[in-house]
């Protein structure tokens, strides 16, 4: 890990990333594939990360590296962003296992929410997470934090057009599920295919016209009468569980 004298002034780098909080911070240093800069730990949380050298500072010199009201724990790590292996790298992955799921989620802008879908994409096997490159939020401190290490392990894809891009999955043997509160086909636990592109859309908005067309099915998630709709991480926990029960 080398130091980056850049980082004095109080901003990162081009092209770099702060991570903060435990198990985001802990989950990148374990992660052979992140290019990790300068760790910097306040005292108590600096005994648990010795090994990887951390420099010790107090908190008001912590504070001023990352945003306004970051729940950083003690600790935070100038790493690069993770590489994007682009999507056929997805379909490479999809083609040694019998069943495959991916999360797709169309424009949603939540940097916590895409987090907690990554937390359940993680928890529940899902082969990535395939995001359009503009509408969505970058990776930063706010998404791996609430990703809770799940950012390490669940590969994002970004592309250029979502619709395009569940194209290229359907031809690479992935059926693209959408989810919709209208649809007029309820979800059925064991029912979903092997592999299965599982596609949200954000709250409020749904999935875009175009999207949907792109997809085999559309499907609503059955819900009590009267209930709110689904945040989309909860709808997306929901999908990912409907697939793995499927198995």
């Amino acid at each position: 890990m080398t130091r980056n004298k850049a980082t004095r002034a109080g901003r990162a780098p081009r092209n770099t990333v702060w991570l903060y909080g435990r198990h985001a911070v802990a989950a990148a240093l374990a992660n052979p594939a992140r290019r990790r800069l300068r760790l910097l730990a306040e005292r108590d949380a600096a005994r648990a990360f010795a090994a990887h050298g951390p420099e010790i500072v107090d908190r008001d010199a912590l504070r001023q590296f990352l945003p306004d009201g970051a729940v950083h724990q003690g600790l935070a790590l100038l790493a690069e962003p993770l590489a994007d292996g682009g999507l056929e790298s997805v379909l490479d992955a999809a083609r040694s296992r019998e069943r495959a799921a991916a999360v797709v989620l169309d424009r949603v802008q939540d940097p916590q929410n895409v987090g907690a879908v990554l937390r359940s994409a993680a928890a529940l096997g899902a082969l990535a997470m395939v995001i359009p490159d503009r509408h969505a939020p970058p990776e930063t401190g706010a998404l791996a934090r609430a990703a809770s290490g799940a950012l390490e392990s669940v590969p994002v894809i970004r592309v250029a057009n979502l619709a395009r891009a569940l194209g290229r999955m359907k031809a690479g043997g992935f059926w693209c599920v959408g989810f919709d509160a209208g649809a007029g086909t309820e979800l059925a636990p064991g029912e979903l295919p092997d592999r299965c592109a599982l596609v949200l859309g954000a709250e409020g908005r749904g999935l875009r016209r175009l999207t949907a067309e792109s997809c085999d099915l559309l499907l609503r998630i059955p819900m009590a009468a009267g209930a709110a709709s689904l945040n989309v991480s909860a709808a997306a926990a929901i999908a990912l569980y409907a697939h793995a029960q499927a198995a």
